[in-house]
């Protein structure tokens, strides 16, 4: 299972680290990897909701989730229902971005990047370079001409003209540590959270970058920035971290567990969730400064996570989407492909 998921790279696939709690890729002979550079389009399939997913977005009423297989779904009603995208490549998708209802971008395995223009429901291949061997992780976008893709040993790419072009521009020529996520401040300061302990900031959109001092050596696999100053990072064996000041120090914040954090989510009502493998959450009622574990009882590992309605929030992970109720953390209603989507 792991060889067919990770087959490309040593060390890159770190949202299947993830899930599968593996810290080192195996490295496969050059006819495994090829199976997964399968450029035909990505199969629509009833069980895509239930594949799995690795990312997601939403922007202007819109979501996008992105996974295995090329598969990518939208929703427009808060994820209780979804249609799967036409998308023109079969490789694993680790990470998605929308600028608004209709545009967005998304990025994978064999250095690929897609751009949608409808709102998702077709995407386009505008960045490939297989012969890298090196994954993309994540994209973020300032606006509609301007964003990174940053990936595995240390890739990094930059594009000002919405992505019909892009050029490399690393962080560090000294150090190829994986870039994991890109997040974005409430006051337009940008971290990436990387491996071996490794934090970068960004105060000017981007377009300079500096690192952090860094409270553990493990790998960071996200950050959440939250109101002025206040920052978490969290990463392998339960790792959990906030800072007071952009990142400058830490302190460490107990989160019960030894599983690996993935994501983060900061809700509308100033409470916070945090999810990682074995169905472990982190949730947080005073500001995100304590947190108390919850554990699915199906345990299945979390990727990532996005915002329903009021009292929902979706999960994404092995089971592909679920959605659950924040006042009792179980199971909403049975989610659903439209019909159309699987034609």
């Amino acid at each position: 299972m792991i060889r067919q998921y990770c087959g490309q790279l040593p060390r890159a696939c770190h949202r299947y680290l993830l899930l599968y709690g593996i810290l080192l890729w195996i490295i496969t002979s050059p006819a495994d990897a090829g199976n997964l550079r399968d450029k035909a389009a990505a199969i629509k399939s009833p069980l895509s909701l239930h594949s799995l997913l690795l990312d997601g977005a939403a922007a202007d009423g819109l979501m996008a989730v992105v996974g295995e297989r090329g598969h990518i779904l939208t929703s427009t009603d808060a994820g209780r229902s979804w249609r799967q995208a036409n998308v023109p490549t079969r490789v694993t998708l680790t990470g998605v971005f929308l600028q608004d209802a209709r545009l967005g971008w998304a990025v994978g395995h064999d250095a690929t990047i897609l751009r949608t223009t409808d709102g998702g429901r077709s995407w386009v291949i505008v960045y490939s370079a297989p012969e890298e061997e090196r994954p993309f992780l994540d994209v973020w976008f300032r606006d509609a001409q301007n964003g990174f893709a940053i990936g595995a040993y240390g890739l990094f790419m930059v594009t000002a003209d919405g992505g019909d072009s892009w050029f490399s521009s690393p962080l560090n020529d000294e150090d190829d540590f994986h870039l994991n996520h890109i997040a974005r401040a409430p006051d337009g300061k940008l971290f990436i959270a990387a491996e071996a302990g490794t934090l970068y900031r960004s105060d000017d959109g981007g377009e300079t970058w500096v690192s952090l001092p860094s409270p553990y050596q493990g790998s960071f696999f996200g950050t959440l920035p939250l109101s002025g100053d206040a920052l978490l990072a969290f990463g392998l064996r339960g790792h959990l971290f906030r800072s007071e000041d952009a990142g400058q120090s830490w302190a460490s914040v107990n989160s019960g567990t030894e599983a690996m954090l993935t994501s983060a989510l900061e809700l509308k009502s100033g409470d916070c969730i945090i999810a990682g493998l074995s169905g472990v959450l982190l949730t947080s009622r005073d500001g995100c400064r304590n947190f108390n574990l919850r554990q699915l009882a199906e345990r299945e590992g979390i990727s990532s996570l996005l915002a329903g309605t009021e009292d929902t929030v979706l999960l994404l992970g092995e089971a592909g989407v679920r959605r659950i109720s924040l006042n009792d953390y179980s199971e909403r209603e049975t989610l659903y492909l439209q019909p159309e989507a699987v034609r």
